[in-house]
């Protein structure tokens, strides 16, 4: 089903809107925490990476709510290994979408990820948490009916977010903790 960011099939579509389409997912049998955006933004999709553009607070967000005040600055490769070895996972919940830029209210035509195909494979599996409202609007569609995991919402790390203050973001990013104690 194609739907845009609020999850409306095809609405406001924009034919001469470039397609656009996100990465593999980074987990493995020991996630415990997949944390799932939207789709990547134009600064991570030319870099090939989750999270790239330098104002995106993703990182160090995380890295504060996981113990790992280093995370932001690591090379890249050494952030995913970061993250799987404390049991953290990433993925999107749009495969493809068409969008103008990297606002989430510009997609249109989202081709969802199968979440709860990939939610089956973790067996350690126990939260998964939205970056972002649009994230959570689709994410939780997803995973509707499967009462598996605990679904958090997060407020967005994007820099375009800036409804509440970044101290009052990394307080709410801070709920993550109790799905990373071992």
């Amino acid at each position: 089903m194609r739907a845009d960011a609020g999850g409306t099939p095809n609405a406001g579509a924009c034919p001469d809107a470039p397609l656009k389409r996100g990465f593999a997912p980074v987990a493995d049998a020991r996630t415990r925490l997949l944390i799932c955006g939207n789709l990547p933004g134009d600064a991570s999709l030319v870099a090939g990476r989750y999270y790239a553009h330098p104002r995106n607070r993703f990182w160090h967000l995380l890295g504060a709510a996981a113990d790992m005040p280093e995370l932001p600055a690591l090379p890249y490769d050494d952030r995913l290994r970061a993250l799987l070895s404390r049991g953290i996972g990433l993925w999107d919940v749009a495969a493809s979408g068409s969008r103008r830029g990297s606002l989430d209210t510009a997609l249109r035509n989202v081709e969802p990820t199968d979440l709860a195909g990939l939610a089956a494979t973790l067996p350690a599996l126990r939260a998964i948490a939205f970056n972002g409202s649009a994230a959570a609007r689709i994410g939780r569609r997803l995973m509707a009916g499967d009462g598996r995991v605990a679904l958090v919402d997060l407020p967005s790390s994007s820099p375009a977010y800036c409804a509440i203050t970044p101290h009052d973001k990394q307080m709410r990013w801070m709920v993550l903790k109790q799905w990373l104690e071992r």
